[in-house]
């Protein structure tokens, strides 16, 4: 084998160095499950994404990676082939599929740029490319448009706000399945006589016919949140009582 001088391996070593910090960064790479079946072209296996460090903790990113759970949430929904769907906190698109795949229409409220930039991409020259709108921007700091169903993976620090944004969005909608940190879907469910009952559970409850839909485990996120989550139902009262919110609250 030929040596290599001290001089050399310098070179070479520079070299690489350099070729590493013009080398661009790829945005959304297929993530692989250890175990699982090959990535496909348009994301992985279990047709989720992976963004590594790009996730942001503070804008409560935590993409549902399981393709079950997804299905489950759609499923509750009872999606019409007429209906406009509106998500909020789309991420990387794993539930916008499940849902372009039922709805006429689906308009995705993203407060990441990068996000929304992949979702793009994920639809881009497909049949669902059409079907998609993309709103990019704070849904508390927006107008909600018409809707007939609100389904949403949501970031957990807007969860109050925005259950009580739905339930006050006129016209009516006919109803919202949402993923809530699982004590927080509890006191929207919570009856009289239980532990968690209070204004929350009383204040949802005079507006809508709220359910619990399900248990969804931490491991079914990316990354795993500290807490566990829950999915509700919420159909909102139509007529809505004669009360004045201001005044009862």
């Amino acid at each position: 084998m030929p040596k290599i001088t001290t001089q050399q391996l310098r070179k070479r070593t520079q070299a690489s160095a350099a070729t590493a910090a013009i080398k661009p960064q790829t945005i959304g790479a297929p993530y692989v499950k250890h175990g699982s079946k090959p990535a496909t072209k348009g994301g992985s296996a279990d047709g989720s994404r992976h963004f590594g460090p790009m996730f942001n903790k503070d804008l409560g990113q935590h993409i549902l990676i399981n393709p079950l759970v997804s299905q489950g949430i759609v499923d509750k929904a009872h999606l019409k082939q007429t209906d406009t769907v509106l998500e909020v906190g789309p991420g990387t698109g794993n539930l916008t599929i499940k849902i372009l795949e039922q709805a006429k229409r689906v308009i995705a409220c993203e407060a990441d740029v990068r996000l929304a930039a992949e979702l793009t991409k994920r639809v881009q020259g497909g049949p669902f490319q059409h079907k998609l709108e993309i709103l990019h921007g704070d849904v508390m700091k927006r107008d909600l448009p018409f809707f007939d169903v609100c389904i949403s993976n949501t970031p957990y620090q807007i969860s109050s706000p925005l259950t009580f944004k739905l339930i006050f969005h006129r016209p009516i909608f006919r109803c919202a399945v949402l993923m809530f940190q699982r004590e927080f879907a509890m006191r929207l469910v919570a009856r009289p006589g239980d532990s968690l009952y209070g204004r929350l559970s009383v204040n949802c409850q005079l507006y809508s016919k709220v359910t619990h839909v399900m248990k969804v485990g931490k491991n079914n996120f990316k990354p795993p949140p500290n807490v566990e989550s829950s999915v509700v139902k919420i159909e909102p009262l139509n007529p809505p009582p004669p009360v004045d919110f201001e005044e009862w609250d």
